[in-house]
């Protein structure tokens, strides 16, 4: 299967999404969940598995050795790419402290704020596209990626290395502009996507699809608020997917199978 991106404003529920999903594929296939999110600290817990002792940004040296390199190449005396990954990369074959893995669920993050007044987040965006570009995807293999609020990846570039975009929308009248935006940057960059309402009661999806109708998105599933997610989270626990498993199964059939095509 190829690279999944998901989407979304701070707040809609993509961490918890991704790892729903994650734990749902992993039954029938490996998962690998890139950690994209420079800020969320609880994807581990959600998942159920070890924080990395190392992002790849500590591998690769620190957030001013990438700087350096990014640098380099804005001058042109650094080649034709940073150089940070080798193309047809394997993530098993990183260093057994960036990656935590257990039972056909694999997690690697890209890098942390660790520090005040540490500077922008470009080298973070930097590495995140490197290591999407370069990472090879074996047969029957999933991976996703949890990125930042907004859609600030977009500008970095980091769709580059992806090959789908799940975007979320809650019952926000930010969220669905933010979704008709991206939809529109999903275009601009060649990527098919699709749309899940998270976290809305029957009334607010009624119109949420109405709106999001009116702007040509087209929700392949609905989820709705789940006490018992948010009491998960709050507690650190390992998320479980009973309560909205037909939902996440539809969101895996819909992945698998057509999506929106981008309009060009």
């Amino acid at each position: 299967m190829p690279k999944i991106l998901v989407s979304g404003r701070g707040g809609s529920g993509k961490s918890t999404l991704v790892s729903l999903l994650a734990l749902e594929i992993r039954e029938s296939a490996p998962v690998l969940v890139v950690d994209a999110d420079e800020s969320n600290l609880g994807l581990p817990l959600m998942l159920g598995l070890p924080e990395p002792p190392h992002t790849l940004m500590d591998w690769l040296g620190g957030k001013s050795a990438v700087r350096e390199k990014l640098m380099a190449l804005l001058r042109g005396t650094g080649g034709e790419d940073m150089g940070l990954f080798e193309p047809g990369l394997d993530h098993e074959s990183l260093p057994e402290s960036c990656r935590s893995a257990r039972n056909g669920l694999s997690l690697v993050r890209i890098g942390k704020i660790e520090h005040s007044m540490e500077g922008c987040a470009c080298p973070m965006g930097a590495v995140a596209r490197a290591f999407l570009k370069a990472l090879s995807v074996g047969t029957g293999s999933w991976v996703l990626v949890d990125t930042e609020a907004g859609i600030e990846h977009f500008g970095r570039g980091v769709l580059e290395g992806i090959d789908r975009v799940l975007l979320v929308v809650d019952p926000s009248r930010e969220a669905v502009i933010l979704a008709e935006k991206a939809s529109r940057l999903c275009g601009e960059a060649g990527k098919p996507f699709l749309v899940v309402v998270n976290k809305s009661d029957p009334e607010s999806s009624a119109s949420l699809r109405d709106m999001l109708l009116d702007r040509g998105l087209d929700p392949v599933s609905f989820i709705g608020y789940l006490p018992s997610l948010a009491r998960a989270n709050l507690e650190g626990t390992p998320l479980e997917a009973k309560e909205v498993r037909g939902s996440i199964a539809e969101i895996v059939s819909a992945l698998k199978g057509g999506l929106v095509s981008p309009e060009q």
